[in-house]
């Protein structure tokens, strides 16, 4: 699947996944000519097609394709230049995952295996208004260590190698979040102890 086919696919996977609603949320490619494919504003991610995809430099400037890119592209762009590992970015909103964000509450105990091995603690950054330089810099201090990033009132952003990864980790922080809020009206969530933790790291190194 070339990089257009994925912004396409995994847009329309986080549409019907409800990850997103209307015209919210954005995704990205970095391209090896280091350009950048994002989504284009005002479009919803459910009916997108090739045809509503803007490719940029990194100072905005429109290279190919109709519209406008997202005012939110900065956030895109601040990841691209602080991760050279990193060429997928996907910012949505899912429910789950965007209450914890709005109750100001980050998803950082050690609870589940593939979270600690995989993605690590997903923390909070604090308020920016959205489509401002202030929300690249939220996030400045999380970015080197994590892929998952909760945004105070406002949801998610997710980063990976390409945009399987980051969509994946988008699907997998929204469901630890479903679980923590259904664990809660069972007494709550239990943590695992330091050695469990432990021993699932070293495992994750062999």
């Amino acid at each position: 699947m070339n990089q257009k086919s994925a912004l396409v696919y995994y847009s329309r996977q986080c549409y019907s996944n409800r990850y997103l609603a209307a015209t919210d949320g954005n995704l990205s490619v970095r391209t090896k000519q280091n350009t950048i494919i994002t989504t284009a504003s005002k479009t919803c991610k459910g009916n997108i097609t090739q045809q509503d995809l803007v490719e940029v430099d990194f100072d905005f400037n429109i290279l190919k394709g109709k519209g406008k890119p997202s005012t939110e592209l900065k956030l895109h762009r601040f990841i691209y230049k602080k991760r050279k590992d990193i060429n997928a970015v996907v910012h949505s909103h899912p429910v789950f995952a965007t209450a914890f964000a709005v109750s100001g509450n980050a998803i950082d105990k050690n609870i589940f295996p593939e979270l600690v091995m995989n993605i690590g603690k997903v923390p909070l950054a604090a308020y920016a208004p959205p489509s401002t330089e202030e929300l690249p810099q939220s996030i400045a201090k999380y970015i080197k260590t994590s892929k998952a990033i909760l945004l105070a009132n406002h949801g998610l952003v997710t980063f990976g190698e390409d945009l399987e990864e980051a969509y994946f980790i988008t699907e997998k922080v929204d469901r630890a979040a479903e679980i923590i809020i259904y664990s809660r009206l069972l007494g709550g969530e239990k943590q695992l102890t330091k050695k469990q933790v432990d021993k699932l790291k070293a495992f994750k190194k062999v």
